[in-house]
């Protein structure tokens, strides 16, 4: 499937799209950047149904907890040098969402979306890898951990 979506043309308003497996492999989490909620739903309208239909033929029972619109805050870096190895996901209350970017050994960057309705913020945060993420002690139930499998290319460029 991946092979497929990195053969297909680009589509139009798609800025990034970014597969990111999680560390115990039981989760995909997909992370697309559009220019507008639009162009992503002409998208969706013309090509999703297709491409849903083939996942669920190569995964059966698949569970999909949905889409969630969000738009960036705000990011901050600490480390634009190293490569991220891990990427933990938080969700939280937007005003708890600052607490994130506290600086921490092995603590890359800090990306935080709100979501539409603005009641939720989607954490995004960069670690150099696992064993930094856990001595930072910034474990909670609500996190999940990933690692890039896949990012796609823009063939506009």
């Amino acid at each position: 499937m991946m092979e497929e979506w990195a053969a297909a043309r680009t589509p139009a308003g798609r800025l990034a799209q970014h597969v990111f497996l999680s560390t115990d492999g039981r989760r995909l989490l997909f992370y697309a950047q559009w220019t507008s909620d639009e162009d992503h739903l002409a998208w969706a309208r013309a090509h999703r149904t297709g491409t849903v239909s083939r996942i669920d033929t190569l995964v059966p029972g698949i569970e999909r907890p949905g889409l969630v619109r969000t738009r960036l805050a705000g990011s901050v870096v600490h480390d634009a040098e190293r490569p991220a190895g891990l990427f933990v996901v938080t969700t939280t209350a937007p005003e708890a969402a600052e607490a994130a970017v506290t600086p921490a050994p092995g603590l890359l960057a800090v990306h935080i979306h709100l979501t539409s309705d603005g009641e939720q913020a989607k954490v995004i945060a960069e670690w150099s890898d696992i064993a930094a993420h856990r001595a930072a002690a910034r474990e909670k139930a609500d996190c999940r951990r990933y690692t890039l499998l896949r990012a796609f290319d823009d063939d506009r460029r």
